[in-house]
């Protein structure tokens, strides 16, 4: 039974560690997108405003 649980509690682990992975690597894309889109915006306004 407690090979049982042990292995249950090594899979729980895992799961949450691939989940954390992958949570901590969509952030980061969804940061660089977000100062990606945010710096075009400021381009846009920059011109718009010299014209």
């Amino acid at each position: 039974m407690a090979a049982v649980a042990d292995f249950a509690f090594k899979a729980v682990a895992a799961g949450l560690g691939v989940a954390t992975l992958y949570l901590a690597g969509t952030f980061s894309v969804n940061v660089y997108r977000g100062l990606s889109w945010h710096s075009e915006q400021s381009k846009l306004e920059k011109e718009k405003r010299e014209e």
